[in-house]
């Protein structure tokens, strides 16, 4: 891949998905793409590049570069304090403030889901909560840019391995195993998989659709990737899908310092929407 490919390919890709592109990345993007050439039987970078900017390629082959160049790392009960802190403040707060949860559902969206990891533990742990507040209900909307990590978080079948993390009491209530050992697997339980819906959704576009704004929004460790102005322009538009004292979890390695919006750290990379009173 010549310099003047990788500068138009990293050009595309930012514009598209908001992902910073430097040329340090040059041999990984490499690699990623050519998985796209041997499966389309070309040859070349050069015929991989005609192909991707002519008017058939932007046609056909942007979601395939889309997918094989998102990084789609995810674990159950990944960075779990964030789930203490879910059931110790954040749920008894929410549940404060009305028929949240029990007249009307709770409404979650785990952004950047990858392979559906993060709103099954969500499922887990909502379900678990719910055991102790009669009457209480939740939907999860699981959003990624990327169509086959969705479909594996539809199809909800993971390596045994991969549910390691998970308490063992909600390993026996939440999974089942595989008949086969030789390949041992597991899947989600029918009933959690009935309370997450997975939905494709870039970022980078201007209206997310959202028919209701959030109670809880779980983006986490995704803006990393995105270039300052882009981070900035994202978490505006998640708080506009936010009610007002909604919650927003972000990842460890992120931060919403320098960034003026409407939210109040209420503990480490969690945080509230503020109020129209607080906006005064």
């Amino acid at each position: 891949m010549t310099p003047k490919m990788f500068d138009a390919f990293s050009s595309l890709i930012t514009d598209m998905l908001g992902i910073k592109m430097p040329v340090t990345k040059h041999t990984m993007l490499q690699s990623r793409l050519q998985k796209r050439l041997r499966r389309l039987g070309l040859k070349t970078f050069e015929a991989y590049y005609d192909f991707v900017f002519s008017t058939e390629g932007r046609q056909k082959e942007l979601d395939h570069l889309m997918d094989a160049v998102t990084t789609n790392k995810t674990d159950f009960y990944r960075e779990p304090r964030h789930y203490q802190v879910l059931t110790e403040l954040v749920l008894p707060n929410v549940l404060q403030h009305g028929a949240i949860g029990t007249r009307r559902p709770l409404k979650v969206w785990s952004a950047g889901c990858s392979t559906g990891a993060e709103p099954y533990t969500l499922a887990m742990v909502l379900s678990e909560f719910g055991e102790q507040v009669k009457g209480f209900n939740f939907n999860i909307l699981a959003t990624d840019i990327c169509t086959q990590v969705l479909a594996k978080g539809r199809n909800a079948v993971y390596d045994e391995r991969d549910a390691e993390p998970i308490p063992y009491n909600a390993r026996k209530k939440f999974l089942l195993r595989s008949k086969d050992r030789s390949r041992p697997r597991i899947r989600i339980v029918p009933e959690l998989r009935r309370l997450v819906e997975f939905r494709r959704l870039n970022l980078m576009t201007s209206d997310y659709g959202m028919a209701e704004a959030m109670d809880i929004i779980l983006c986490r460790n995704v803006i990393i990737y995105f270039e300052r102005r882009t981070q900035f322009a994202v978490l505006n538009r998640l708080c506009r899908c936010l009610k007002d004292s909604g919650f927003l979890f972000m990842g460890h390695s992120e931060t919403l310092n320098g960034f003026s919006l409407p939210l109040k750290s209420v503990a480490s990379t969690v945080y509230q929407k503020k109020g129209p009173e607080h906006e005064k």
